[in-house]
């Protein structure tokens, strides 16, 4: 008997913000919606660029690609000028990106947009197609955005000197615990500021759109998520972390030994825990000097790493080590091997770090990175900070991360069993949530049905 494809019920369009750290959360948002229902289609609008750094990716039968020409700088360059890019967002894409909704053989029933381009919820209303707005980093984040009146009413926005702001707690976002100023995202008083007011219009679009979704597990951010939830005039839902769980299954069954990545072979070679898994991000970096110290110290440690990085192996390499350009990272996490995490904190990191039950080593760089990070270290207490966050930018050297990292690898102290223990329990809530009848399962079947309710 041949096989039945089965029949389309729906068409779905995802937007998302053309930089890594956004697309990879709403791709495998998608892939998790065309997984679970493969009756509906789904259609990533992405550049003719990132289509081309996208085409290897392994996606389901119903997620397509389409495609708009390359109106925006190069991915190559975005970092040079991000806030000259993320003005190109703004006023460059919502043309070609109308006329190719328009131009769809099946009229969508939904657009996802990624929340930083505000310009979608006008196209959904004019084309009369409901918006789901995707928020892609956490919700204590978009709390602290939500609420910048309360940071104003308090005398704590603006920041007119770090140096004497920066350690006063706020106590009073709800939801959110005691937070310093020096721990909100760097938007508000560091890099990133001239990109701010665009934050707060997107806020004000996104009041339009018919959906709210954040990419997040509930059970984590509970106490924000619920007070959020008041303040929003249309269904929330907290669709889980985004992150390519529904992977991590098949690619611990490879059969053939061939087909197993040689990082993942080197790991099956050592020691449970033994390995520090680190990964600065694919975006910016420290300063080379820092870097030189990061380096040293991690070397002088003694401690077994695998380190994915963009610089020359030649400058890292050791004998205790093994250095990749790229790499499956949850699957590296998950893997019995790896016993740390060495992030930059961006929420896709931290959320794999969090799924896989790995303590992490915190070095942000900007943005909310620096608000993951005070989450892991001092909510969560399943890491430590790399270096101790002062208004003033300090050097850490390579005797200090030498000691920091010995120590944080050392399985044997009280501490580290501590860290490690909390670490699983986070592991164990993401895994539940994420499972059939988990709290993210059923935040994505009651958006279906939301979608659908002739088809459900």
């Amino acid at each position: 008997m041949p096989d039945l494809k089965p029949v389309t019920t729906a068409h779905l369009v995802a937007v998302p913000f053309p930089g890594r750290g956004h697309i990879n959360p709403l791709i495998n948002f998608c892939k998790v919606l065309a997984i679970k229902r493969p009756d509906i289609i789904i259609t990533l609008v992405v550049t003719e660029e990132w289509h081309g750094l996208l085409i290897s990716e392994e996606v389901p039968h119903n997620l397509t690609f389409g495609t708009i020409p390359n109106v925006l700088p190069s991915e190559l360059v975005r970092a040079a000028d991000f806030s000259g890019f993320f003005e190109a967002t703004l006023t460059k894409m919502e043309e070609h990106v109308a006329r190719l909704i328009d131009h769809l053989a099946l009229r969508p029933m939904l657009i996802i947009y990624d929340f930083f381009l505000m310009w979608i919820p006008e196209v959904g209303n004019r084309m009369n197609i409901p918006v789901a707005s995707f928020w892609p980093m956490s919700a204590t984040v978009f709390s602290m955005y939500q609420y910048r009146h309360l940071l104003v009413q308090n005398g704590h926005f603006p920041v007119t000197n770090l140096s004497e702001q920066g350690n006063i707690e706020i106590d009073y976002i709800p939801g959110v615990p005691p937070t310093r100023v020096l721990d909100l995202p760097s938007l508000y008083y560091g890099r990133g500021q001239d990109i701010l007011h665009r934050l707060f219009e997107a806020l004000s679009q996104a009041k339009k759109a018919q959906y709210f979704l954040f990419t997040s597990v509930y059970e984590l951010e509970h106490q924000v998520i619920d007070a959020l939830k008041v303040e929003f005039s249309m269904p929330v839902y907290t669709i889980g972390p985004a992150i390519p769980y529904f992977k991590i299954k098949q690619s611990c069954s490879a059969d053939n030994y061939q087909d197993i990545p040689y990082y993942i072979r080197w790991l099956d070679s050592r020691p449970n825990d033994s390995v520090l898994y680190i990964s600065q991000g694919s975006f910016l970096s420290v300063s080379g000097d820092q870097m030189e110290e990061i380096v040293a110290g991690v070397l002088d440690s003694g401690v077994s790493y695998l380190w994915a990085t963009r610089m020359e192996a030649s400058v890292i390499d050791s004998a205790k080590g093994l250095v990749v350009s790229w790499c499956d990272q949850l699957r590296v996490l998950c893997h019995p091997s790896v016993g740390g995490f060495w992030s930059h904190c961006g929420w896709n990191s931290t959320k794999e770090g969090v799924f896989s039950g790995v303590p992490m080593l915190t070095l942000p760089i900007l943005s909310d990175q620096f608000t993951n990070s005070k989450t892991i270290v001092e909510d969560w207490k399943t890491g430590w900070r790399v270096k101790r966050r002062t208004a003033v930018e300090v050097l850490v050297t390579r005797a200090e991360i030498s000691r920091l990292v010995k120590g944080f690898m050392d399985l044997e102290s009280d501490e580290g069993k501590e860290m490690r223990q909390r670490a699983k329990k986070l592991e164990q809530i993401c895994r539940q949530a994420t499972a059939k009848g988990g709290s993210s399962e059923n935040a994505i079947d009651a958006l279906i049905s939301n979608i659908l309710p002739a088809h459900n």
